[in-house]
């Protein structure tokens, strides 16, 4: 599906502009139809010059910005989410001319937060530059390193190279503990968040997710997407970003109310909030006797 990407899009644009006004269901049924047509061999070689001729004037039509990106990291690490990790690593991996690599704090497989065991690219020792950081969060994994002072320095010496540097989740509970949100604005995963944000000198805006500057965060977990999707929109334009949403179909149309603080009832807020104070606390109170 992804080599087949820039395909999709050509046939995409080759329909807009024959048929601006057909519909999108006439489009696919014309589309079976044609599939389902016999032609004599002899006009094969027909077919595929007028095939190569129409793809070849679709892409010049279609504006795909360039970009200079090259590098991007996503750090991962024992207890990190699963989703807050490989959400921005498939849309990053759209991103053509780039090289998208899982960066581990130290050779070995990684176990994510849901027991995914997987082999990461490499590890922060092999890695000093980047153009894109992506940190993703979890739960006891990301508290230590919230305390890990070596990886604190790896992402400040970094930022120096990064023309993004972003956090998914919690893991911008991590990103702030490096100073480097300090005095801006930001997002997290909704526990505890503008009391996180605030003890490192951000300040928390409660939304979907944050630009500022070259600081980019998102809220939890699935927010990582949305931030990515940003990222991509604002690297390659609307119609690259657009065509990627559709390779996802990523239209989310959830089954009940809820998914943020504001759509989750009362009883059941008091619920997550008590379980995640309960799993949280001690191991803060475990961390903090070993500075």
């Amino acid at each position: 599906m992804k080599k087949n990407i820039l395909l999709s899009i050509a046939t995409v644009f080759l329909i807009i502009s024959c048929q601006q006004n057909t519909k999108s269901e006439e489009v696919i049924e014309s589309d079976t139809l044609s599939r389902k047509q016999t032609h004599h061999p002899q006009d094969t070689t027909q077919h595929k010059d007028a095939a190569a001729k129409a793809h070849d004037a679709v892409m010049k039509s279609v504006e795909i910005k360039e970009h200079t990106i090259k590098e991007i990291g996503i750090l991962v690490y024992d207890g990190v989410n699963d989703l807050d990790a490989f959400g921005p690593r498939y849309i990053f991996k759209n991103i053509m001319g780039t090289n998208v690599r899982t960066i581990a704090l130290q050779p070995g497989n990684v176990t994510t937060v849901m027991d995914l065991n997987f082999q990461p690219d490499t590890t922060i020792d092999q890695v000093d530059s980047l153009d894109i950081l992506v940190i993703p969060g979890g739960f006891r994994g990301t508290i230590e390193n919230v305390y890990n002072e070596e990886l604190l320095q790896w992402i400040r010496e970094i930022d120096k190279t990064t023309q993004y540097t972003t956090s998914v989740c919690t893991g911008g509970w991590i990103l702030g503990k490096t100073g480097l949100l300090k005095g801006k604005k930001a997002t997290g995963n909704w526990f505890r968040a503008q009391e996180m944000l605030a003890d490192n000198g951000a300040t928390f805006t409660n939304e979907r997710y944050t630009q500022d500057g070259k600081y980019w965060t998102s809220a939890g977990v699935t927010a990582g997407m949305d931030m990515s999707l940003a990222i991509l929109t604002e690297l390659t334009g609307e119609d690259y970003a657009q065509a990627v949403m559709l390779d996802m179909e990523y239209d989310p149309k959830p089954p009940i109310k809820g998914g943020s603080v504001e759509k989750t009832s009362p009883k059941v807020l008091r619920f997550m909030y008590t379980m995640y104070s309960t799993m949280a606390d001690p191991i803060f109170e475990e961390f903090e006797k070993k500075k």
